[in-house]
């Protein structure tokens, strides 16, 4: 019934199987690879006739994890996946990005790939498997993509180089959680968080990840030769004579348009000449072409244009050098009640950056395969069609964003300081006012201004730079801060973040196959150039975070209490921490550990809420006394609440010196507050004995004091009638 194709083989001392022809027959391409106990499904169809119209590769990837996979439940209320999580995103694409470049020039039939993450042990994560078995799908359901590829993940630990680092492993001491993925000869997509390393081990992580997947991509070709199904016939459509007509029609009008260094008005005009060219096509009934050829041939025409200009002359759309970066402006505290903001300007991209300082109450709950966590520090990009100068929809976040700001998110995390140090809840929002290039990096360069002026005490500041590729053959031209026009017509895309200290993060994305070791070399020396230029810029505006948190934002304590009081602060159902907020107006939070943290804008109420806990948490000793409030009377005495969750009985006998038993309903009314004295503590029971006539006077020592033995008679008679005076206002009559 099934004939099952497969390959194992051992993979940085595990096992990867990369089997074919078990589940999913009907799909173009389907293989389930298992690396350890993770496993995931990839599945590819693409349908057999072009998509008419199209300018562009109509690709669609998807990236699912399934609760199952990992034995869990969905939460929420439907008990199901529901719409994609912020790592489905990411990985989605993650697996887009390399696999996109390969696809044959001129194939544009929809097409679909999924992955499916089916079994999850904890410890491998699932991207790097979905890479690979998206891969083997491709190479086997016959569409034209010029691959196999292969991914890996390199950890650095120790100054040593590890091969798909566990997740134990990278949670610990890991400087480095770098994803690398190309083909046998180059590399296609390097994406990586790190603490502030330098030029040379990043450089070495890549070419490490490379050296480490080459047998992975035998695997995929090997299976291939056993299972692959017969390539489709790609029809190529022979468009030379068309890209001769256009070149001869529209080029010299692009020379002039791109001469024009604002980009505004330079789009302007290269909108106005492709309108222009598109009318004169469709008034000609002679020419049978399609709207979507003369687009493609013309952005060929551009692209010759600009790259060729670049390396013939080795000057830039807007007059710059090849590593000049374009005028940068920061500026801070530019929002009155906002907690932190920057406005970061580098050329015609522009971050608002804004900085809010929360609570634990604030922090945001994270839900996948693996446990449930909370995230401390999150950032959120946005991208409004404004800033590009055009209408469009708003309202929804897209993966764009998500994938911008997880990686301003990941240049960012390696120099906030340790929570233990300053117990925020840190959000960041980038507004994309402006854009002409790398928003993302402006993102960085704004977001660590934005921390600092809000107060975070950042361990360096922090600014990216976005770096280009132009090649033709052995002509290469290595493009620092690149515009917009040279990212879409250019060969590369190279992203590099980090202090003066080191790199933290990097990624980059290739069109081409011909990146060498020494182009990338190249790239981040002369990133790193770029980099201290901006740093030093930003320095103007500000170089350190401020000394304390803005008045705006909350001020926040933190104490330790004992375990076993946790109960008592929070009280039952929550009702005693309930009390302190409503009582002090402080927000208040105390995790499993006992660590509480009281947050509020208000000294006082700070205070009254940490007198509250502290009045909670305090061990009573013999001899302390309390303002005790009478919460119950009985014939016996009275019960007296000493602090929340501490209530004892104020027994009769300890009421008054000259009464043995007196009445506490005579004396005190529920809700009175009274002075009480511990006299006695049992604390296996955790019981107290109290007084409240050891905190009034004693008359009989007064007396005593007043009239000593052997005194005149006079003096004595005095002493009589004052003791007579104290029985009768205890209400007895002297015969």
């Amino acid at each position: 019934m099934f004939k099952i194709e497969n390959e194992v083989l051992e993979w940085g001392g595990k096992t990867l199987t990369i089997e074919t022809g078990r589940v999913a027959r009907q799909a173009h391409g389907s293989v389930i690879a298992t690396y350890g106990g993770t496993s995931v499904l990839a599945t590819v169809v693409a349908d057999h006739e072009p998509k008419p119209g199209l300018d562009f590769f109509p690709l669609t990837v998807n990236y699912q994890e399934k609760a199952y996979a990992a034995g869990k439940i969905p939460g929420g209320f439907f008990k199901r996946e529901g719409r994609p999580s912020e790592k489905e995103t990411l990985v989605s694409r993650l697996i887009d990005r390399p696999i996109r470049p390969l696809f044959a020039k001129g194939f544009q039939n929809e097409t679909q790939v999924i992955a499916t993450v089916i079994s999850y042990d904890g410890q491998n994560d699932a991207d790097i498997v979905a890479l690979v078995a998206v891969s083997a799908a491709l190479t086997l359901s016959g569409v034209p993509f010029m691959g196999p590829i292969a991914a890996a993940r390199v950890g650095y630990i120790e100054g040593e180089y590890i091969l798909n680092p566990t997740k134990d492993e990278l949670d610990g001491e890991c400087d480095l959680d770098l994803v690398v993925a190309g083909t046998n000869t180059a590399v296609l997509m390097v994406e990586s968080e790190a603490k502030e390393l330098s030029e040379d081990v990043m450089l070495g992580a890549v070419s490490f990840g490379q050296e480490s997947f080459k047998p992975v991509i035998e695997a995929i070709i090997s299976l291939a030769e056993k299972a692959a199904k017969e390539p489709r016939e790609l029809i190529e459509v022979d468009l030379s004579d068309l890209q001769k007509t256009v070149n001869e029609s529209v080029k010299d009008k692009l020379i002039d348009a791109y001469k024009e260094s604002d980009k505004q008005a330079r789009s302007n005009k290269i909108s106005d000449i492709k309108n222009e060219l598109l009318s004169e096509f469709s008034d000609n009934e002679d020419l049978d072409v399609s709207e979507s050829d003369i687009k493609s041939v013309f952005k060929n025409v551009e692209k010759d244009i600009v790259r060729g200009s670049i390396l013939d002359t080795g000057l830039r759309i807007d007059g710059r050098d090849l590593e000049t970066v374009r005028p940068v402006q920061s500026d801070v505290s530019i929002l009155p009640l906002t907690h932190g903001s920057a406005l970061f300007t580098r050329g015609e991209t522009q971050a608002l950056v804004v900085t809010t300082l929360g609570t634990g109450l604030d922090e945001k709950f994270v839900d996948g395969l693996d446990e449930t966590y909370k995230e401390k520090f999150m950032l959120h990009y946005n991208f409004p069609p404004y800033s590009v100068g055009e209408t469009g929809r708003t309202g929804f976040t897209s993966r764009r964003e998500i994938g911008h700001g997880k990686l301003a998110w990941r240049s960012l995390q390696a120099v906030l300081p340790e929570y233990d140090d300053f117990p925020y809840t840190i959000r960041l929002v980038s507004e994309i006012t402006e854009s002409n290039g790398s928003s993302s990096m402006a993102t960085v360069c704004g977001s660590s201004l934005s921390l600092m002026d809000a107060g975070v005490p950042l361990k360096r500041p922090v600014a990216g730079i976005a770096m280009g590729l132009i090649k033709e053959g052995d002509r290469v031209a290595v493009l620092s801060d690149i515009l917009g026009d040279e990212d879409h017509l250019g060969d590369m895309d190279f992203k590099v973040a980090g202090t003066a200290d080191g790199i933290t993060s990097l990624q980059m994305d290739i069109k081409i196959t011909g990146i060498t070791k020494e182009i990338m070399d190249t790239a981040l020396t002369q990133a790193k150039d770029g980099r201290n230029h901006i740093l030093a810029e930003m320095a103007k505006a500000i170089e350190t975070g401020r000394e304390t948190v803005n008045s705006t934002a909350p001020r926040i304590e933190t104490i330790q209490v004992p375990v076993d009081k946790i109960r008592d602060v929070i009280g039952s159902g929550g009702k005693v921490i309930r009390e302190i907020v409503e009582e002090s107006g402080a927000k208040v939070d105390i995790n499993d550990d006992g660590i509480v943290k009281v947050a509020s804008n208000d000294t006082d109420s700070l205070n009254k809420a940490l007198e509250l806990i502290n009045s909670i948490v305090a061990e009573p000793e013999a001899g302390e006394i309390y303002e005790g409030k009478v919460v119950k009377i009985m014939d016996f005495g009275a019960f007296c609440e000493l602090e929340p969750g501490l209530s004892t009985l104020l027994h009769s006998s300890e009421l008054s010196w000259t009464k043995k038993n007196a009445s506490a309903k005579k004396l005190f009314k529920i809700g009175d507050e009274i002075q009480c004295v511990i006299t006695e503590i049992d604390k296996e029971k955790r019981r107290v004995a109290i007084s409240h006539r050891l905190t009034i006077e004693n008359p009989y020592e007064t007396m005593e004091k007043k009239y000593p033995v052997g005194s005149e008679v006079e003096g004595v008679v005095n002493m009589i009638n004052e003791y007579a005076l104290y029985l009768k206002i205890d209400g007895l009559e002297i015969d």
